[in-house]
């Protein structure tokens, strides 16, 4: 099938779509949880651990999503899993004990596992590879409006509606979502010969064994599990109790870092696309990207309030480097193992992720509560601690490219 604008805006437009409300379930937490621990209960830990049920189940399913996708394309794989995460909204907004909270959650996350890496894999058989970068940035945009829908407009809705009437609607968006990706996205004709499931699993075993990965993995999955936990989650209550924000203050600060979010995920796509052309490897760009995006994590340590929303943007911003190592995975491995490489490196983003937005509040929690607010040491220590692993993570990469290249 020719590359026509056409073609492309019916591969962009339906997994952007399940990618834009894969953001709002991860990212609605940030502004809801003040109602979720008036109505259920719930300690920091007990918070922590709902939230980060989402990547829990995410994760799980990511090496089975591999083989998935590989095998059986991204318009199935996706446009089915995401009838999961409606039955999981629909859950959640019946639920009336952390358990069926938890349960709800967790289906959510199962079934928005393919949102974005389907369109990774749906763009690596669409696109060369070199504009990759660029063609992930975009996507990510989609996750940035998303992730801006669930802040002052959901705090707005709230007004009209409760969370639980929040995620009736996502439920019902969630279906119209499965079934725009399936009737819309156009299918690729398969340009290898259809594997065996013991030369899927020695295409993983290929990825796993990668120099590559292995050199930039650890790194990638730190600070995409800081910026996921912190910015999913704890961003919100850090506006309240360190700065003092109201519930308004918070939802529009948070607006303003999904802002950031998407300038980043924009900016990074296109200066990697055009440094590449330019011979600069899209590595060194993120290697970049993630020693800026821990300055602004040390910054944020030290909770100067006058720079509360200068580093709190820069944070939205300088975090969007964390994706740039999806593309250069996919780039390092042939075509036909792209969502293998990609969901590769997923599975332990986002055990990472739920660890660390677990960890962040089972930490706030060892310090008392004040007037219904967390201690600001507990986030210091909290995020401190996300930032100290990201620092050894570092160090590992630079260590181990020093008299090699970063490429098998």
């Amino acid at each position: 099938m020719p590359r026509t604008a056409t073609t492309l805006l019916r591969v962009f437009i339906p997994f952007a779509l399940g990618y834009f409300l894969s953001y709002v379930f991860r990212t609605v937490n940030a502004v809801i949880a003040p109602d979720l621990v008036v109505d259920i209960g719930l300690l920091p830990a007990n918070l922590g651990l709902l939230t980060s049920a989402y990547f829990l189940t995410f994760a799980a399913f990511q090496l089975p999503l591999g083989l998935l996708l590989d095998r059986f394309g991204p318009r199935r794989v996706e446009s089915a899993l995401l009838l999961f995460a409606a039955a999981g909204a629909l859950i959640f907004a019946q639920a009336e004990s952390l358990g069926a909270l938890i349960a709800g959650r967790a289906l959510i996350g199962l079934g928005v596992s393919a949102c974005l890496m389907a369109a990774f894999k749906s763009f690596s058989t669409w696109f060369p590879a070199e504009r990759l970068p660029l063609a992930n940035a975009v996507q990510m945009v989609s996750g940035g409006v998303g992730a801006l829908a669930a802040t002052a407009p959901v705090e707005a809705a709230l007004a009209i509606t409760d969370w639980r009437g929040i995620f009736l609607l996502l439920a019902g968006l969630t279906v119209l979502a499965a079934l725009a990706i399936y009737l819309v996205v156009p299918e690729k004709p398969v340009d290898h010969p259809t594997e065996t499931m013991h030369q899927q699993l020695q295409g993983l075993h290929t990825i796993y064994t990668s120099r590559i990965f292995w050199r930039l993995a650890p790194w990638a999955v730190l600070a995409q599990a800081a910026y996921l936990s912190i910015q999913g989650l704890w961003s919100g209550p850090w506006l309240r109790d360190v700065s003092g924000y109201d519930r308004t203050g918070v939802a529009n600060t948070l607006f303003f870092i999904a802002l950031a979010m998407i300038v980043g995920y924009l900016g990074f796509g296109a200066l990697t696309d055009w440094l590449s052309r330019r011979g600069i490897p899209p590595l060194r760009v993120a290697a970049t990207g993630l020693l800026t995006f821990m300055l602004v994590q040390f910054l944020l340590l030290t909770q100067w309030l006058p720079a509360t929303v200068p580093l709190w943007l820069l944070f939205g911003l300088t975090g969007t480097a964390s994706i740039l190592p999806y593309a250069i995975l996919a780039q390092s491995f042939p075509r036909h193992l792209a969502g293998r490489a990609n969901t590769g490196l997923n599975l332990p983003v986002f055990v990472a992720a739920f660890c660390g937005q677990w960890l962040i509040g089972a930490i706030i929690g060892l310090w008392p509560e004040t007037a219904g607010h967390y201690h600001p040491n507990g986030y210091r220590a909290g995020f401190g601690l996300l930032l100290l692993l990201q620092a050894l993570a570092a160090t590992w990469f630079w260590w181990s490219g020093r008299s090699k290249t970063a490429t098998d």
